[in-house]
């Protein structure tokens, strides 16, 4: 047969075709460009997610059993205390008043802390608390009628939220919260270390400066993903 013929390179771009004598490198370049604009962006609504919206913690201890179980992630909604301001029933996440926990002598890893700030893992903070909020500033709040409940403004809460069988007269008090705070305490009674064991200080009242955002849902394990809601029996709570 007859030999194949090949024709010049030179001549098929004379002739107008098309030939791909190698990779473009601007095209990986210009991906490239494309990938670190995509991050970026991502980084920086991840930033302004967790400075104005909501932040991820994680729940260390069973104080707050059985509405959240240690272990649980658990979302803060920092647009609704903006908003809506801190109220009665709120489970909240904030930062120690000063004194509440010991000294933190944890310290968390590199890539722990920077998921953490971008808003993409739980807070590795051992300086935050979550508990619920019982009075706010104006409100008495004492310890307890002759059934062993909560009296807020004179009324006795309903708290089947509790784990059953919870008492709630560890610490006897009557106290009025003070302007700019909020009495807090955690649904395990028992076991929470709350307003009521630093009473001498603003009567055991947390700054609302202190107050990072109201826990809006469980998030992790998967089995747990679930709104967290007030209880009915704040809805209609006198006036001081």
């Amino acid at each position: 047969p007859a030999a194949l013929e090949q024709t010049p390179v030179t001549e098929l771009r004379r002739r107008g075709s098309r030939v791909r004598t190698g990779p473009d490198r601007h095209t990986g370049r210009r991906l490239l460009s494309e990938i670190v604009v995509v991050v970026a962006g991502a980084m920086v609504v991840s930033v302004l997610v967790r400075a104005l919206l909501v932040q991820a913690f994680y729940v260390p201890s069973p104080s707050m059993e059985d509405t959240l179980l240690p272990s649980d992630r658990i979302l803060a909604s920092k647009l609704s205390t903006r908003l809506g301001g801190v109220n009665r029933g709120d489970i909240v996440v904030f930062s120690d008043p000063g004194g509440w926990l010991p000294p933190s002598t944890a310290s968390p890893g590199v890539a722990a802390s920077v998921l953490s700030w971008l808003g993409l893992a739980a807070s590795p903070s051992d300086q935050d608390l979550v508990k619920r909020v019982i009075g706010v500033a104006g409100d008495r709040v004492a310890c307890c009628d002759a059934d062993g409940r909560i009296l807020l403004n004179g009324k006795a809460l309903d708290e089947s939220y509790l784990p059953p069988g919870t008492t709630t007269d560890q610490v006897l008090f009557d106290v009025t919260v003070p302007a700019g705070t909020v009495f807090v305490m955690g649904d395990n009674r028992g076991d929470s270390r709350d307003s009521r064991y630093h009473l001498r200080e603003n009567n055991g009242g947390v700054p609302l400066d202190d107050v990072v955002g109201q826990v809006v849902a469980v998030i992790w394990p998967a089995d747990r993903w679930a709104a967290v809601d007030v209880p009915p029996t704040f809805d209609d709570i006198p006036s001081p």
